[in-house]
């Protein structure tokens, strides 16, 4: 919490709601403003797939109900992907989503001095990911093209 009281500070958030509640999330985003709120995944290798064991390093980690976690029952990473970051986010957390997309997009780019990544202007990269109404991943532009096909459950591209 400390980090809401600098000026300067970038905050990660896991927007999954078991690393943060719903309402810290949310209350984190707000005290926080544009442009220092940041979504990250901690994703690990049962992230986007179905409940099992998982490695994490050297570590094995039973993903169950979609939650990864070590033999001791401690958090072990997650299973989020960014998209589903996002629509956490905004669906229960309530965050505005332009806040919740430019935090899984140009907060993070910008933050490491990545021109021409993380938004939609003339001279960026067209990386594009595609959502739904109920922001669920239809279709990704990949350097300009779309991608054939989104991963297991993801859908496909437009044509």
């Amino acid at each position: 919490m400390v980090a809401l009281l600098e000026s300067d500070a970038v905050v990660e958030l896991i927007a999954d709601g078991v690393h943060l509640h719903p309402a810290v999330l949310a209350a984190s985003a707000r005290a926080l403003g544009a442009g220092r709120t940041l979504l990250v995944t901690d994703a690990m290798a049962g992230a986007g797939m179905p409940d099992g064991a998982y490695s994490l390093g050297d570590r094995e980690v039973t993903v169950e109900a979609g939650v990864a976690r070590k033999a001791d029952g401690t958090i072990a990473g997650s299973t989020l992907t960014l998209a589903d970051a996002v629509r956490f986010a905004v669906t229960v957390a309530g965050i505005p989503l332009q806040a919740a997309v430019a935090a899984a997009t140009s907060v993070p780019a910008g933050l490491l001095g990545l021109d021409g990544v993380g938004a939609l202007r003339p001279g960026s990269q067209a990386d594009v990911a595609l959502l739904s109404a109920d922001l669920r991943p239809v279709g990704v532009l990949f350097r300009g093209r779309w991608a054939r096909s989104l991963p297991a459950g993801g859908g496909r591209a437009p044509r």
